[in-house]
């Protein structure tokens, strides 16, 4: 078991293969920096081919024994991570908060979202059963059984990196297959945490893995021939070309891409919950979560009052370092992210919207150093300009106007992402239109952040995601079973049917 401090001295982070701790060869090594502060706290290898295929092969070993272990056996271990979850509850979102730049509040809220899955895949024995027919024909019996993949594979960001690798990872284990994580070379830390306390909770060698690395690493995960199935957060590009390339492998996938999620705000919305709901979205987390709020598109009277009150909660917002004393918004991931949202910001500018709240060239006392960019408004954003449709990933809103409903659910529609809309209104009629209209996966009404319970589906249409089943509950279940139907005749005496 590794010795963690709270805030953690600076190591070289190590792989886990087939139960066992390992320094990776790899000479390519990243540091893995604090966002707030810039310092290295620790370094990353980037693994290269020969080590994917040593926990291929152990997952596969694995996997042949793991697969016949009961189901209600195979849970029991998921019962002990998620209690070990809990007792390093806060020492997980202090790590999550150095290493990716949220305040605590959010890093905790993310551990206790990964629990929330952990909890639900415990009970994979209803989940993964299959269904059954008596008598198709006279003495013939059918039935479909769920049968676990084999090695599975998930390849997750940097923005909540001990949530996300829980949306894939309890129930690929507790369906019987073994599971191998890459998690995001900017945020390993979390992920060598979690795979300490998986240690502890008494999975057999070679049931969960974990290989960090970059580029390499993952293309040798998608092109080796005993991993069976990806799960991918990311950005569009990417989430495309693993899809792609899994499927070229014959392999099957769910990649979640991108987005530009649009908020609707009708006249008759509760304006002042309506703002804090609305800061809360395009500025948790700095903006870099996939169910941001990216753009509030107001409808006839909402314009005046929401643009008021959402430009004083942008100015006020207390920005730092996350783990100080009320800080509501911590920095972006890096020098170089912060460096793009600038530019897309100018960009923004050039199209014809007003800065209306200027987060940029401002800091933070004691951290100067940090990646800090404060909240931003765009308003009157051209909805044919580029910076409509560009996922900015960062704590950016963008206001447009629309004059009536029909009007705004168009502007909805008119862009290639579909992860995520919202409409905060009184009216119940207007509300049941835009959640049928709306094309998007997840729809929140009178909720600024429409995520999904873990007994739910994560969904997302259009550019946002990539396969046809989503992560979390039942559709993971069922990503990571194959069906295999039986039909069966038992004749009493088959002397007298021949």
């Amino acid at each position: 078991m590794i010795v963690w401090s709270i805030l953690m001295s600076e190591h070289q982070i190590r792989n886990y293969i087939n139960g066992q701790w390992h320094f990776s060869s790899a000479a390519s090594r990243l540091d893995v920096r604090n966002p707030a502060t810039a310092q290295v706290l620790a370094e990353v290898v980037l693994s290269p081919a020969d080590e994917v295929d040593a926990a291929a092969q152990a997952g596969q070993a694995a996997f042949l024994e793991w697969r016949r272990v009961p189901v209600a056996e195979r849970i029991q271990p998921l019962f002990k991570l998620k209690a070990l979850l809990e007792a390093h509850l806060d020492e997980l979102a202090r790590i999550v908060t150095n290493e990716c730049g949220k305040t605590y509040a959010e890093s905790a809220g993310e551990i206790r979202r990964g629990i929330e899955n952990v909890e639900v895949a415990c009970g994979t024995p209803i989940l993964m059963q299959g269904y059954n027919n008596e008598d198709i024909a006279r003495g013939i019996d059918e039935h479909m059984f769920r049968q676990p993949l084999g090695v599975v594979a998930a390849i997750t960001p940097f923005n909540f990196p001990a949530m996300i690798p829980l949306w894939f990872l309890p129930y690929a284990v507790a369906t019987g297959n073994s599971f191998i994580l890459k998690p995001s070379e900017r945020v390993p830390m979390a992920s060598e945490r979690l795979f300490d306390l998986i240690d502890q909770a008494g999975f057999p060698p070679g049931v969960l893995q974990l290989v960090n690395g970059g580029k390499e690493t993952v293309d040798a995960l998608l092109d080796h021939p005993l991993v069976r199935a990806y799960s991918f957060v990311g950005s569009t590009p990417v989430a495309r070309y693993i899809y792609r390339r899994a499927a070229e492998n014959g392999k099957r996938a769910q990649c979640q891409g991108g987005a530009k999620n649009p908020v609707v705000i009708m006249p008759d919305a509760e304006m002042d919950m309506t703002t804090r709901i609305m800061a809360d979205s395009a500025f948790g987390c700095a903006g870099q979560r996939c169910l941001a709020a990216s753009v509030a598109i107001t409808v006839g009277e909402a314009r005046d009052a929401f643009t008021e009150r959402i430009a004083d909660a942008a100015a006020s917002r207390k920005v730092g370092y996350g783990l100080d004393e009320g800080v509501e918004m911590g920095p972006v991931i890096s020098a170089a992210s912060k460096s793009r949202i600038e530019g897309l910001i100018e960009q923004g500018a050039r199209e014809g919207a007003g800065v209306l709240v200027d987060g940029r060239q401002r800091a933070v006392d004691g951290y100067e150093d940090g990646y800090f960019l404060f909240p931003t408004i765009l308003m009157d954003v051209p909805p044919e300009g580029e910076i409509a449709q560009t996922e900015i990933f960062g704590p950016v809103l963008s206001l447009m106007h629309a004059a009536t409903i029909e009007d705004a659910i168009r502007l909805v529609n008119a862009r290639a992402y579909g992860n995520m809309a919202c409409i905060f209104t009184s009216d119940g009629e207007t509300a049941r239109r835009f959640r049928n209209e709306a094309f998007a996966g997840n729809i929140g009404i009178n909720i600024g952040v429409a995520a999904p319970m873990a007994f739910f589906p994560f969904s997302g249409w259009g550019e946002s995601f990539f396969g046809d089943l989503h992560a979390q509950a039942r559709h993971g279940v069922e990503f990571y079973t194959q069906t295999k139907v039986v039909i069966e005749r038992w004749p009493r005496h088959w002397s007298r049917q021949f």
